[in-house]
């Protein structure tokens, strides 16, 4: 995978993923679309008040996702 040069895209895979595992079956009801671009994980809300309320955890988010890739992958989240 390294020669190929996949690692990266894989890891943006491995973290849009275990979304779910992070945020649980609860919040994940409200997510419509999720994707990793170049460290930015794009996460689509059908809720306002939801995504007001994630907004401030973010870097706590950040953090769990990382964890649970078990790499550096994502540097920010923006919520749409």
């Amino acid at each position: 995978m390294e020669r190929a040069g996949l690692t990266d895209t894989l890891n943006e895979q491995r973290a849009a993923a275990v979304w779910v595992d992070v945020v649980g079956p609860a919040i994940n009801r409200y997510t419509s679309r999720r994707y990793v671009d170049r460290g930015v994980m794009h996460v689509y809300l059908t809720s306002a008040p939801l995504k007001n309320e994630l907004s401030f955890n973010r870097a706590r988010l950040i953090e769990a996702i990382n964890r649970a890739v078990g790499a550096d992958v994502v540097k920010e989240i923006q919520f749409h």
